[in-house]
C-alpha cells in the first residue's frame, strides 16, 4: 500500500458511522451483511449507510457482491491487511521481530482468512 492509499483508507475510517460499519463487517467475516441489515444494526438511515459503504468500498476496505436483489457488503481482507501492514511495516526501525507482539495482534487475519498472505 502506498501513502496515498493509506490516507484514503484512514480517511474513510475517520468517521464514526463508517468506523462502526467497518467493525461490524469485520465481526461478520467473509459472509458479510446486506446493506439494509448494516443500517438496521447501526440504527442509521438506509441511504446514509449506502453512502458510507460506498466510501469504504472506494478506499478498498469493503467489497460488495450481489445476491438476488440484495447487495452484500463484507470487509476486503486484503485491503484491511494492507493498511495495517503499511502502518507497522517499519516498526522498530525495520526490525519487525522486535515488534512481533504488535504485528501478531494487528494481523491475526490468518486465523479468520486462511490462504491469504500477509501485507
Amino acid at each position: 500500500m502506498d501513502e496515498t492509499s493509506a490516507v484514503e483508507a484512514l480517511g474513510a475510517l475517520a468517521q464514526e458511522t463508517r468506523l462502526r460499519a467497518f467493525r461490524l463487517l469485520i465481526r461478520q467475516g467473509p459472509e458479510g451483511l446486506p446493506a439494509g441489515e448494516v443500517a438496521r444494526r447501526l440504527g442509521a438511515p438506509h441511504n446514509t449507510i449506502s453512502t458510507h459503504l460506498a466510501i469504504l468500498t472506494r478506499a478498498g476496505l469493503v467489497a460488495s457482491r450481489r445476491e438476488s436483489r440484495q447487495v452484500i457488503y463484507a470487509v476486503e481482507a486484503g485491503g484491511a491487511r494492507a493498511l495495517i501492514g503499511f502502518l507497522v511495516e517499519e516498526c522498530c526501525g525495520g526490525r519487525p521481530e522486535a515488534c512481533a507482539p504488535l504485528i501478531e495482534a494487528a494481523l491475526p487475519l490468518a486465523a479468520c482468512c486462511p490462504g491469504e498472505g500477509r501485507a
